[in-house]
């Protein structure tokens, strides 16, 4: 293989052009505008009309359109570049539609990109590390950007995925003096024939167990994305996030977890790039529709959907951004007690529809409108529209679109909209319950977290109570934990065991993501059988008796770090009340009088440390989030609280 000429002959032997004529026209300046503007804002018109726009409308409303786009396509859609996932794939489609919306209301758009990592191309690999970093970093760059756009009047922000999204969310929050509006990405669709995306993500762990074959696997492995664009067919974090998006009114009504690459997606972007004109015109911001009650709906509908619980992150730090009371595990509990999960989507059950006929069934205005039947819904709160909950929800029971979409749902898939969307009522009949629970115990005494609503129902006893005793496995890697679950360590994984995989929560690794895990333990003949605890996080799409966010992290000090192997778990959790319980109980006629002298005894596991390959820059993540609340608090920047340690800290030393 010869190395390229890197000092050869130019292709082109036309001479190398040194000035060029400059554009034609003149910018549209006024006495005005040269005496008081900025250099900056006035640069800023030449560089404009030097990228070809045209001179005579420099001077319309500057408005930033933010994506987290990624990878290149050509015109066709086929790749250039790959992205990291199908969520940023087909986002510049969004990004040209709304430009394109800005210019016939001779406004002046931006373009901006900040692209995002994928949780799916990561699981188990060191690029979990950055995963929940990532999000602030992202926020931030987001907020200067939208700084360095001095006269923008509103931000677009569009974003689809598990980090990019909240990022969004949370840097449009932190600018809500402005008339920002979120996109959604949108959902790529099932296969015609095939596994979901979620599912498909365990072909090792079945193959490894022979539950599978090696055609099977490389099969299921091609096929399960039906559609390039969009984010994953079920209710995971990135389709929480859209949903929690609308609940908060940042979107376009019935925006969430539309079909990507579709008119009826792209339109959204038309819609939404006008909404912030209107909020403009209106003298309207951000902060009109970000308050408390918006917070409370977002609550809300997550439980009623039974939406992932990385949003339990999310949400506060959301909050935070915009200036607002962070909820506590105690706010999530109240509302999860309020309302029983009505909405029948993957990973939840008892069918498993995908996001896009949750999308067709109603999406978030259906599920608005029977939690404002229940007296729940805060439906006074506006949303970008300029309209209330009420008035939409109004609008919504009436609509065309309503109707068009639910028959295209029982043409296309034969499935009645209520099927997918249940009345509360009938859901509650069926014995479908609320989706978050917060065990605590001897193990968790700062509190934990489980998807309650997602428990195996085989598993689950007459009373709706989960009730779980056996052998801890302690592992301080996901590497360990996952080659046992494979049948590849001894001794394996078997049913009865209780995975305590510890050190993995933020001051450990930055708090990975562990769905190959759960997942494996979901699809896995004998998974149903085998509990987890942890103090990392999970997927949204995990299912199974996975109890997460154990506080406090082993590396906090947290008990979970004295469990040995053999140990005695007990795990309950009560799926009405929403109350439970994570032990380390004593054998009967065990020597230890108490469980508090066998952990007095125990220092921490021998193996348990910082993982080795966490980078040190997420190690400075993990520092600065655990000032400002920690795992509780979303993980966010307080930085008042951050200052004062650092001073406390800086005088502490100079003491010394």
């Amino acid at each position: 293989m010869s190395e390229p000429d890197y000092f050869g002959a130019l292709e082109n032997v036309s001479p190398v052009q040194t000035k060029a004529t400059g554009p034609t026209g003149k910018l549209p300046l006024s006495d005005e505008i040269l005496r008081n503007w900025s250099s900056g804002d006035l640069f800023g018109l030449t560089q404009s009309v030097g990228m070809g726009f045209d001179p005579r409308r420099v001077l319309g409303d500057q408005y930033l359109i933010l994506s987290t786009q990624g990878g290149m396509r050509n015109p066709d859609g086929t790749p250039i570049a790959l992205g990291y996932h199908t969520g940023h794939w087909e986002v510049g489609l969004l990004v040209q539609a709304a430009a394109e919306q800005v210019c016939k209301n001779d406004g002046v758009p931006f373009a901006a990109f900040v692209s995002d990592p994928c949780d799916g191309r990561t699981q188990g690999t060191q690029g979990m590390f950055d995963s929940l970093p990532y999000r602030n970093d992202a926020a931030m760059v987001m907020r200067r950007l939208i700084r360095s756009l001095p006269q923008r009047k509103g931000v677009i922000g569009i974003a689809t995925c598990d980090k990019g999204l909240p990022a969004m969310m949370m840097a449009l929050a932190g600018s809500s003096n402005l008339a920002n509006v979120l996109v959604p990405g949108g959902v790529t669709l099932p296969p015609t024939v095939g596994e979901d995306a979620g599912k498909v993500q365990t072909i090792g762990a079945r193959y490894s167990r022979g539950e599978m074959s090696l055609e099977e696997a490389s099969l299921e492995g091609c096929r399960a994305c039906g559609t390039p664009g969009g984010g994953c067919q079920f209710l995971g974090t990135a389709a929480t996030s859209q949903v929690v998006a609308e609940a908060l009114g940042m979107t376009v009504p019935h925006a969430a977890l539309a079909p990507s690459g579709q008119p009826i997606w792209t339109k959204l972007a038309r819609d939404s790039a006008e909404a912030s004109r209107q909020m403009v015109l209106r003298g309207q911001s951000l902060r009109d529709v970000l308050t408390d009650d918006a917070i409370f709906n977002a609550m809300l509908i997550h439980a009623a959907v039974g939406g992932s619980t990385n949003l339990l992150l999310h949400i506060p730090a959301i909050a935070a951004a915009a200036g607002l009371k962070r909820p506590d595990a105690a706010a999530f509990r109240k509302v999860n007690q309020m309302v029983p999960r009505f909405v029948d989507c993957l990973p939840n059950g008892p069918v498993g529809h995908p996001t896009v006929r949750l999308f067709l069934a109603g999406g978030v205005p259906e599920v608005a409108w029977h939690l404002r039947e229940l007296g729940l819904l805060r439906a006074d709160a506006i949303t970008i529209t300029g309209k209330t909950w009420n008035e939409l929800i109004d609008q919504w029971r009436a609509s065309d679109r309503r109707q068009v979409c639910r028959d295209r749902l029982v043409e296309a898939d034969g499935v009645d909209p209520d099927e997918v969307i249940i009345p509360p009522a009938e859901a509650t009949r069926r014995g479908m319950t609320s989706t978050v629970c917060f065990p605590s115990g001897n193990l968790c005494p700062e509190g934990s977290v489980i998807k309650a609503t997602s428990i195996d129902p085989s598993v689950i006893d007459e009373d709706n109570v989960y009730r779980k005793r056996g052998p801890a496995r302690v592992f301080t890697t996901e590497r360990a934990a996952i080659a046992a679950i494979k049948g590849q360590t001894e001794p394996a994984i078997k049913a009865g065991d209780v995975i305590v995989l510890i050190g993995r929560g933020p001051l450990g690794c930055g708090m990975e993501e562990t769905y190959q895990i759960t997942s494996a333990l979901k699809y896995l003949s004998f998974g149903k059988e085998v509990a987890l605890i942890t103090d990392a996080r999970f997927s949204g799409v995990s299912t199974g008796a996975c109890i997460g966010h154990i506080g406090p992290e082993a590396l906090a000090g947290g008990p979970i770090a004295k469990v040995r192997d053999g140990d005695i778990i007990e795990i309950e959790v009560d799926r009405v009340s929403l109350t439970g319980r994570v032990d380390l109980v004593l054998e009967p006629g065990a020597a230890e009088t108490t469980v508090q002298q066998r952990f007095a005894a125990r220092g921490p596991h021998p193996d348990l440390a910082v993982e080795a390959e966490m980078p040190a820059d997420t190690r400075l993540w993990a520092a600065l989030q655990q000032v400002g609340g920690g795992t509780w608090g979303g993980c966010v920047y307080d930085v008042d609280e951050i200052v004062a340690t650092l001073e406390a800290g800086l005088k502490a030393r100079q003491g010394q």
